[in-house]
């Protein structure tokens, strides 16, 4: 069984973790992919399609080792229930939310042993604070406490004239109140799909995504080296 693929360096991941990463891009018109080529490489990832055996079964007989698995969802853009009034996160609330995030999302394919035991927890923070800043995802809605508090948060990305995608969502007991929030954002710029991607094994995640009235779309796997 063989894989013919290209690898790619990932510049932004190796400057932040100071690693020397690459990722695997499947390619009929590519090499053949040999373990010879993957090991000037401290830490190669993949991802694949789940229902693509062929290449699961390959890549794990060059070494590759399953991390985690990745559902895709996609709704329908309605905003039927009227803007919850979440407020835009300013640079005052990046502490708070890099707090927050780098809590939230500890256990991500950035964990440890892959990675050292506090990317990932820098890594979330670092996406949360992008977008409050608006450098990755376009704009950082939260709800807050009578106090002023953040109780939840979602980070959001307009991706073309039709999608947007969640970024980043989080909350305990706010799940509702951020995918209409998000919804309403979505459909404020014209939008008609709105994307979310969570873990397989974020039960609460999935459960709450297709209360909200999203249908899974794709399925799939991160492998790495």
């Amino acid at each position: 069984m063989l894989v013919r693929a290209s690898i790619e360096p990932l510049s932004w991941e190796n400057t932040f973790f100071g690693v020397n990463s690459a990722i695997v891009r499947f390619d009929q018109h590519a090499p053949v992919l040999t373990a010879d080529v993957l090991q000037p490489w401290s830490r190669v990832q993949a991802k694949i399609p789940a229902a693509n055996t062929h290449e699961l079964d390959s890549l794990q007989q060059l070494g590759f080792s399953l991390v985690e698995g990745e559902v895709d969802f996609v709704l329908p853009v309605t905003c039927a229930h009227g803007d919850p009034g979440a407020q835009v996160a300013q640079t005052t609330d990046i502490p708070a939310l890099r707090q927050l995030a780098g809590q939230a999302f500890a256990q991500s394919r950035f964990r440890a042993p892959w990675y050292a035991a506090d990317a990932s927890t820098r890594f979330y923070a670092q996406w949360i604070e992008n977008a409050v800043l608006g450098t990755f995802d376009h704009q950082c809605l939260v709800f807050r406490t009578p106090a002023g508090d953040i109780r939840g948060y979602v980070s959001l990305r307009e991706l073309n004239a039709t999608d947007a995608r969640i970024g980043l969502l989080a909350g305990r007991g706010a799940g509702a109140e951020l995918m209409q929030a998000a919804l309403c954002w979505a459909q404020a710029r014209g939008k008609t799909t709105l994307r979310v991607a969570t873990q397989m094994g974020n039960t609460a995640a999935l459960k709450r995504y297709i209360h909200s009235g999203a249908n899974v779309e794709s399925t799939a796997y991160w492998l790495y080296r």
